[in-house]
C-alpha cells in the first residue's frame, strides 16, 4: 500500500440531511475514487454544532490538506464550520452542490437548528453547483447564498436536488468541476 502524497488533498464528502444513499453521486465517488465520507452521529435530527465538531475531528486526523465536497445541508455545514473553525487553512477548496434554503417557511423542524444560514465569505476557493428546479432552494435564493459565500456559481440546468433521484450516476461533470478547482494555478508565463 502506498502512502498518499502529502500535497494531494484528501477529498472529504459532506452529505446532507439523511446521508447520501447508494445511488447518490457522493456514494459513487466514495466507491470509485476512495473519497472519505464524514460520518455524523445523527443523520435524522442534525445538530449544527455537532456536525461542525465532527468535521473538525475528521479534518485533524490527517495532516494533508483537504477538499470539501458538500451536498445539500453539507453546504450549510461548510459555511457554518468555516465561520468558526481555527483550521480553515487546511482546506484547499470546496465544491458545494445544491445548497438548501433552511430559512424557508416549509423547512422541516429537524432543520430549524440550521437557522440563520451563515453567510460569511468562505476563506478558501469554492465553486457552487445549483439546479434551476431544486425543490429545496429557489434559483434566486441559491444565487444569493453563493454570492454571500464568495463562491463561483455554476447553474447545472433542471436537475432537481442534484442527488440520486436526479439520475446523475457517477456525475463525471461534477468530478470535472472538482478536478479544475483543485488544479494548480499557473503563472502568466505558463509555469506552475
Amino acid at each position: 500500500m502506498t502512502t498518499p502524497d502529502a500535497s494531494t488533498p484528501r477529498i472529504l464528502l459532506l452529505p446532507g440531511w439523511q446521508n447520501s444513499g447508494p445511488a447518490h453521486w457522493q456514494s459513487r465517488w466514495e466507491a470509485l475514487h476512495g473519497d472519505e465520507r464524514v460520518l455524523q452521529d445523527d443523520w435524522m435530527w442534525p445538530r449544527r454544532g455537532d456536525w461542525m465538531a465532527r468535521l473538525d475531528e475528521v479534518l485533524l486526523q490527517d495532516r494533508r490538506p483537504v477538499a470539501l465536497v458538500a451536498h445539500s445541508l453539507g453546504c450549510q455545514l461548510v459555511a457554518a464550520w468555516a465561520a468558526h473553525s481555527r483550521h480553515t487553512a487546511r482546506v484547499q477548496a470546496a465544491l458545494l452542490v445544491a445548497p438548501p434554503d433552511t430559512e424557508h417557511a416549509e423547512t422541516p423542524p429537524q432543520l430549524h437548528n440550521w437557522r440563520p444560514i451563515v453567510r460569511r465569505p468562505l476563506p478558501f476557493p469554492a465553486v457552487a453547483v445549483t439546479s434551476s428546479d431544486d425543490p429545496y432552494c429557489s434559483p434566486a435564493r441559491a444565487a444569493q447564498l453563493v454570492a454571500d459565500w464568495g463562491a463561483v456559481h455554476l447553474e447545472a440546468g433542471p436537475l432537481g436536488h442534484l442527488n440520486g433521484e436526479s439520475g446523475l450516476g457517477d456525475w463525471p461533470e461534477g468530478r470535472a468541476v472538482l478536478t479544475r478547482l483543485l488544479a494548480p494555478v499557473e503563472d502568466d508565463d505558463g509555469q506552475d
